[in-house]
């Protein structure tokens, strides 16, 4: 009987935490992680009424004042580039999957760090969670570069799900007995 109570509350909680329709952000960018979490969560966590941000936060060059205005050009051609196809990638997978959807670039404005600038957008968003891929770094490489998985974890005002990526050495390996 508890437990039937217990899973009364939860249902109840997670009713009036988010409104009718649940925002989910999801982080994405050019890496494999990033589609194993969105397919993860498609296949694991997607209901029709949640609407879904998958969102990105492009790279920013902090010396851009000591750049040459061609290289300036550049650099800002490349990025829109890489949005437009993670644009495309990302809306036509939310199409396949008939989910409600968009894509946003964030962290555009300001010299913004990735995992501050999604906490930032879930916050005023009112997301009801985050959806996350992870590079799988080593504590030490963890500790020197950062991790934005780690900061938005840390930092998020909503529950934050994680999804690591499968060893690609066992990836590899099923791989190669698939062949066989």
């Amino acid at each position: 009987m508890f437990t039937r109570f217990k899973q009364y509350v939860y249902s109840v909680i997670r009713r009036t935490m988010c409104s009718v329709e649940r925002t989910v952000v999801i982080c994405v960018d050019e890496s494999d992680n990033a589609i194993v979490a969105f397919d993860w969560y498609v296949k694991n966590f997607h209901r029709p009424e949640n609407k879904v941000i998958a969102v990105h936060c492009p790279e920013t060059f902090t010396n851009v004042t000591m750049m040459s205005p061609g290289r300036v050009s550049e650099l800002i051609k490349e990025c829109n580039e890489k949005l437009d196809s993670l644009k495309t990638k990302f809306v036509s997978r939310m199409t396949d999957s008939g989910m409600n959807g968009e894509f946003k670039a964030i962290g555009l404005e300001g010299d913004m760090k990735p995992g501050q600038a999604i906490v930032d957008f879930a916050e005023k968003s009112k997301a009801c969670f985050i959806v996350t891929g992870t590079r799988g770094m080593g504590k030490f490489r963890r500790t020197v570069m950062g991790s934005v998985s780690d900061y938005i974890v840390h930092h998020s005002p909503c529950p934050v799900l994680v999804c690591r990526q499968k060893d690609q050495k066992e990836q590899k390996e099923k791989e190669k007995e698939k062949e066989k």
